[in-house]
């Protein structure tokens, strides 16, 4: 929760306010002491002398307290107050010593809407750097767990939490798809996945897992094929959000790849960095997130998630290149390289989304393709879809919170290419490259109403080794926030 003050506190070890690109402040109120103010202007007198160009700059007003100046720019793009708010996080971090800090919102000089929209997603932004996942560390912990306590000073103290309970439920999504991502495998295995996903059904949503005995009776052959070499069983799981409070009809439906460890399978994967490979499931994880956070926020939209659950393992019997499977489509699939697995788990639950729900919309979300990271790298994901508007769409929306998407094409030169000379589909592509491509072609036959549909290629989006503007490093949490500004701007 929020923590609001009237005065700066005592034992804070840091002041932070807002100043325009003039450095100018207000201070209406009389909060800062004339002692505090001789030195704050000075100081800005300084940095406007200089035209210092840094969003923070910082001095000490004594021994115990340091001064933060923040710079806001008069116009900005739309997620800009987040990412200030995260660089902020980061800057604080440089000094061991603050623990707390109190922040002066009043003294930015906009008005009140504009003043309660900024420092909410300012704060917002600010949470999400602070993310840490030290779960299993036993020694050193407050090193790693960097916690700052802050205090806010304004007279918009409602109007601001209102506007935050907004923000804080994209954060709990963000978080626990982080969390998920970031479970060692040995931990997050398929069932303890479900049964992890089940407790979210005390926020009002309604969450069905069907069984390895179950998906065999239902014919998902291709989700089951990828599991039959572990130990653990496989899952698929659905998630629904009724928030129109009427039935479930077309409603928009998210579908994430749940790969929860990837040896490679019998097309055994290269021994290094194979452990990365517990990050297999994050766009089933984004799904959750996105499902919990429209849960939290009562969002006025009826939604639903399905996330296929498996472990991908070189057992004795494990799926063999050479394989054929029956999909829940009826389709058959011919199995050319187990590695390209993920695509056989989304094959049976995108059918099984469309056929069960019949929604408004498909948009999957899984780090299915090497390939997509040559192209994009950790800077977009790539976008395929069989639909302009929904395209258009998720483009746009992407732009508002800078989760950025790329399209790249669709078209039946790529989609011949996962013919088989035996089965009516093969589940890679040997001959022509452009590997994301036709990975998405190959999703594409598992559509089989026409239903729009779109495919985020998260592969380059989902974990990062470098810290960015509101991640700290690791699990990042990609697509919480833009689907969830998906359904806000355009479906809700």
């Amino acid at each position: 929760m929020l923590s609001f003050t009237s005065s700066l506190s005592k034992d804070s070890g840091g002041i932070a306010i807002f100043v325009n690109e003039k450095y100018v402040y207000r201070d209406n109120k009389n909060i800062l002491s004339k002692n505090v103010v001789q030195k704050i202007n000075s100081f800005l007198s300084v940095l406007k002398a200089k035209k210092v160009e840094e969003g923070v700059s910082s001095l000490d007003i004594s021994e115990k307290q340091k001064f933060f100046v923040i710079k806001v720019k008069n116009k900005y793009e739309s997620y800009w107050p987040q990412e200030r708010g995260g660089s902020f996080f980061s800057y604080l971090k440089n000094f061991k010593n603050i623990k707390k800090v109190d922040f002066y919102v009043d003294s930015l000089d906009f008005d009140k809407d504009k003043l309660v929209s900024f420092f909410s997603q300012f704060i917002f932004g600010f949470e999400l750097k602070s993310y840490t996942f030290n779960k299993y560390r036993t020694q050193n912990k407050e090193k790693f767990n960097k916690k700052i306590d802050f205090k806010i000073i304004t007279k918009e103290k409602q109007k601001i939490e209102n506007k935050y309970k907004y923000y804080d439920s994209i954060k709990e999504g963000v978080f626990l798809c982080r969390n998920f991502v970031s479970e060692p495998p040995n931990v997050l295995n398929p069932k303890a996945y479900v049964q992890e996903i089940q407790k979210l059904s005390k926020l009002g949503l309604k969450i069905k897992s069907y069984n390895e005995k179950e998906l065999k009776q239902l014919g998902m052959n291709a989700l089951l094929g990828v599991g039959q070499g572990s130990a653990n069983e496989s899952y698929l799981v659905t998630i629904e959000w009724n928030g129109k409070k009427n039935s479930l009809k077309n409603p928009l439906t998210f579908v994430g790849k749940g790969v929860c460890f990837d040896t490679g399978g019998i097309s055994l994967k290269p021994a290094r960095f194979m452990e990365e490979m517990k990050y297999d499931m994050a766009g089933s994880a984004g799904v959750v997130g996105l499902l919990k956070s429209l849960a939290i926020r009562k969002a006025k939209v009826n939604a639903v998630g399905v996330v296929g659950l498996v472990e991908n393992m070189p057992g004795s019997n494990a799926q063999r290149p050479g394989d054929i499977v029956k999909s829940y489509s009826g389709k058959t699939i011919e199995i050319l390289n187990t590695d390209a697995e993920g695509r056989l788990v989304l094959a049976d639950a995108l059918t099984f989304a469309e056929k069960k729900y019949k929604p408004k919309f498909i948009i999957d979300l899984a780090t299915l393709t090497g390939a997509i990271i040559i192209s994009l790298g950790e800077e977009y994901a790539g976008l395929f879809s069989n639909n302009e508007e929904l395209s258009k769409n998720i483009f746009k929306a992407s732009e508002n919170v800078n989760e950025k998407v790329w399209r790249l094409p669709l078209h039946k030169n790529y989609d011949k290419l996962m013919n088989s000379t035996i089965a009516d589909v093969q589940n890679i592509n040997y001959a022509g490259g452009a590997g994301s491509i036709t990975a998405a072609q190959f999703l594409q036959r598992f559509i089989m109403n026409k239903t729009p549909w779109a495919h985020l290629d998260i592969a380059g989006m989902a974990f990062s080794k470098k810290a960015a503007n509101l991640n700290p490093g690791g699990a990042t949490g990609f697509g919480v926030r833009l689907l969830n500004n998906l359904i806000k701007k355009y479906y809700e």
